[in-house]
């Protein structure tokens, strides 16, 4: 029997359409007629159905026509191309000279404000998609600053510059949008297993490529992000506010959060000044309306790239906000049934209370800041390092990447003299100097071991990126504005072959690219030097050869293809006029190998790790140019699966059936490549010899108090930590690394055991393999124990096995290479059999 929504629930639903305004503490008479409520606008209460993306930008659009204290821009778009909008609330007298305000206001950052200059703080509503009671509350937020002629709300206009971002993610946000409403019933439904509130694979949380933008604050890999970045350095605000969604159990939490769970290089009293003075605002405005609340639990500001965190590495304050969530219209509890409207009115009280907080500790806030930057420079001035040097000429697009992504942080970066090893140059003497530390530093004291997320992010160990620390500040060069990316032109025609190495990250742009057009591309599996415009050039293990002769188009088609590839790619290509190399194999040498086209697919579905999946469709779709097929799980049955010769595995829950065909694929020829739970999957249902490392040897067991697991378990967990491995730079897996020892990022307890092969182990973790990151002694001497790579043979074909995400979060420019390789090389690698 279906559970319909008790007299209670309906109560309320009743109280959130007809008395729309009484419930939401709005009080009609102080509002200005001429601005119509959502409720008008739209046509239907706040919290009787989910609003559309387009019908809220709508809305924001005619606030800005018919209220002169209200405007609203476009700050970008989505991968869907949907509007991504801010909206700027003010007075009229302050729009008039809005410029002039932004300008004096960043002027007075490191001096800690001016209160002559209003008070500016930001916003920010439905990161996830399916956390949607944020965005609802952002219109009802917005029509009170628009429309209210209380003396209080007209004080905030004068006093105050609100910035607003009501849908960052406004592309999750449709997808369970059209969910939510789809699946609505009349009387709505509270039953937890009615189909309303259990959304399809992937939900609605992720972005379009199922990426969870609340972690894309500090990589800034999506549009979305980068956007908005953008958007926080045009404004530094004092605060920023991050609303999000919980389990329908739960019920409101803001911060303060936990202390011991506060980022070491942020300076300790901007938790402590702040937040304990803000919760009191939201625990009264909360206990108000009666409605249940927590603090100092669950979530923490390690991360620099939670949208409530950001700003804490610029001087500011970011309150997160998580409400218990209805998933849909109104949904049963461990009490009583909680609603959409009642989610809604916890956001939107929470973000009028933020703002008037905000106001009456105005002072605490440039205090706040004032210290921040002297603490900051007094950090940078006591630091051992002075600076950091990286870059690595051989891949330019990889340190273009980087370049940039520092510039988007307001990072200073300048261009190293002539003769230097590294073309960059980072001073740590510098405004933004925690961030400078957060971005190159990989060694963090923590006090809690215990983490929501990450518990290192060392983005220069991301990329990958040869760099130096240094003791002493180094002579400054020209400062860049803007990467040097660098479009190379092919020297000349050639009659016989081109060759170019594989050291460049757009290296396999290249290679498809090429393909795409037709060319028979052929890599070296052993080292060459060629004559290069008279000068000997060394091309090491995977160096790329193009013979003009053995083509099925012509040398004058061939030569285009090659240009217009090397021009879009930034990748050098050189022309060579025999096959007689300098030194190592010759073109013409067997050890030359064409390069199979990859006719990828990947499982996707129900049980299948989206985010995993996601980072892949990212790599190939956004980055290589090359389109991959997402095959569901209850298509792979019936599916003709020798049509590709590639098949990826993410983790993912894999029944018999798979298993027999893809054992029957492999066997025939396939190349399998798996990713952490995928590997284990393999291994436990027999593709290969391989094995998981043998777990510790049973110990007598210690009664411990039933209050203590959660410390003392969670602290065994890898809380994602980086650390170094011994990769085979000749397997084609490692094509293109230059040096054997390789950064990797870990956080699961995937382990595998090296191979029995001597062969077989691609990457192996070395014996002192931390570089840096929360790890416990237990999982420390698993990892010493494991490897990071292993391929084994099966049948004609081959299983590729990776312990860990080489693509995490599409950040790790620096490891995405070995996936890269694993799709066009994997195929021609056979472990040799061994006897024993």
């Amino acid at each position: 029997m279906k559970r319909f929504v008790p007299l209670f629930a309906c109560l309320l639903l009743a109280m959130s359409v007809s008395g729309q305004s009484g419930y939401f503490r709005i009080d009609d008479r102080m509002m200005n007629p001429a601005v119509p409520s959502p409720e008008k606008f739209l046509g239907y209460g706040i919290g009787d159905q989910h609003t559309r993306h387009e019908k809220l930008v709508e809305y924001f659009r005619e606030l800005s026509r018919v209220s002169d204290r209200v405007k609203v821009m476009t700050i970008g778009r989505t991968y869907e191309n949907r509007e991504q909008i801010a909206a700027i609330f003010t007075s009229a007298a302050n729009h008039g000279r809005l410029g002039s305000i932004r300008e004096q206001h960043l002027r007075s950052q490191s001096t800690g404000g001016d209160a002559r200059i209003p008070l500016v703080i930001h916003l920010g509503y439905n990161v996830h998609g399916n956390e949607p009671s944020s965005s609802e509350a952002a219109m009802l937020t917005a029509y009170h600053l628009a429309a209210s002629q209380d003396p209080e709300t007209l004080k905030w206009m004068d006093q105050m510059v609100i910035l607003m971002d009501p849908v960052i993610n406004p592309d999750g946000r449709d997808r369970h949008t059209h969910w939510a409403n789809m699946h609505k019933a009349f009387p709505p439904v509270a039953d937890p297993l009615d189909r309303e509130h259990n959304e399809v694979w992937p939900g609605g949380r992720f972005n379009h490529y199922w990426f969870d933008l609340n972690r894309d604050w500090f990589p800034i890999v999506h549009p979305e992000s980068r956007n908005r970045v953008k958007f926080f350095h045009q404004w530094r605000p004092y605060v920023q506010t991050d609303h999000h969604e919980m389990g329908s159990s739960s019920t409101f939490y803001f911060d303060p959060g936990k202390n011991s769970s506060n980022n070491p290089v942020v300076p300790a009293y901007l938790y402590d000044s702040v937040y304990p003075r803000y919760g009191e605002y939201f625990a009264r405005a909360m206990t108000g309306l009666g409605s249940m609340y927590f603090t100092k639990e669950a979530f923490d500001k390690l991360y620099p790239g939670y949208g409530s965190s950001y700003i804490n590495f610029y001087g500011g304050a970011g309150f997160l906000f998580e409400q218990g969530s209805s998933r849909g219209h109104v949904q049963e509890t461990t009490t009583i049934p909680i609603t959409f409207a009642f989610t809604i009115r916890n956001q939107f009280t929470a973000s009028l209370t933020t703002i008037r907080a905000s106001l009456a500790e105005r002072e605490r806030l440039y205090r706040l800041r004032r210290n921040f930057f002297a603490a900051s420079a007094e950090q940078a001035r006591k630091a051992v390092v002075k600076g950091y040097m990286f870059g690595d000429m051989n891949d330019i697009t990889r340190t273009s990447a980087f370049v940039d992504l520092l510039l988007t942080h307001e990072v200073e970066v300048y261009q190293n003299g002539q003769g230097s090893a590294f073309p960059y140059y980072v001073p740590a003497e510098q405004p933004n100097y925690i961030m400078v530390r957060s971005i190159f530093e990989k060694d963090i004291t923590y006090t809690d071991s215990l983490f929501y997320d990450a518990s290192t992010w060392s983005l220069i160990q991301a990329y990958g990126l040869p760099f130096s620390e240094l003791k002493a500040p180094a002579a400054k060069g020209v400062r860049v504005t803007e990467s040097l990316l660098n479009i190379p032109k092919v020297e000349g025609k050639s009659d016989y072959a081109y060759v170019f190495p594989i050291l460049d990250y757009n290296a396999h742009k290249a290679i498809h690219q090429l393909q795409q057009a037709g060319v028979i591309v052929q890599t070296a599996t052993r080292p060459f030097a060629a004559d290069i415009f008279g000068r000997r050039r060394e091309f090491g293990y995977g160096s790329i050869s193009i013979p003009v002769n053995l083509q099925r188009i012509s040398p004058d088609s061939l030569f285009y293809v090659v240009s217009r590839t090397s021009a879009q790619t930034g990748i050098e290509i050189y022309p060579v006029g025999t096959g007689l190399n300098l030194g190592g194999i010759d073109l013409g040498s067997n050890y030359m190998r064409t390069v199979q086209v990859p006719k990828a697919m990947m499982l996707i579905g129900t049980g299948v790790a989206a985010t995993e999946a996601g980072e892949i469709w990212h790599l190939l779709d956004q980055r290589l140019g090359m389109s991959i097929t997402k095959m569901d799980l209850q298509v792979f049955g019936r599916a003709d699966i020798g049509r590709y010769n590639t098949i990826i595995l993410v983790s993912g829950n894999y029944d018999r059936m798979v298993a027999d065909k893809l054992k029957g694929w492999v066997q025939s020829g396939g190349t399998l490549v798996t990713v952490k739970g995928g590997a284990e999957w393999v291994i436990r249902n027999g593709f290969t010899r391989e094995k998981l490392t043998l777990t510790d040897t049973p110990k007598t067991v210690i009664r411990t108090d039933y209050d203590h697991a959660p410390e003392l378990e969670g602290a065994k967990a890898l809380g994602g930590s980086i650390f170094r491995v011994d990769l085979d730079t000749t397997n084609p897996i490692g094509y293109g690394y230059t040096g054997r020892k390789l950064s990797v990022y870990k956080n699961s307890a995937t382990f595998l055991a090296p191979s029995a092969s001597p062969y077989g182990t691609v990457a192996k973790y070395t014996d002192n393999p931390v570089v840096g990151g929360y790890y416990h002694r237990n999982s420390l001497d698993k990892v010493k124990r494991s490897a990071f790579i292993l391929v084994g043979n099966e049948g004609s074909g081959r299983v590729i096995m990776f312990a860990d995400d080489p693509n995490f979060r599409g950040t790790w420019y620096g490891t995405n290479k070995l996936f890269l390789n694993a799709l066009f090389f994997g195929s021609m690698i056979t472990v040799p059999s061994v006897n024993y």
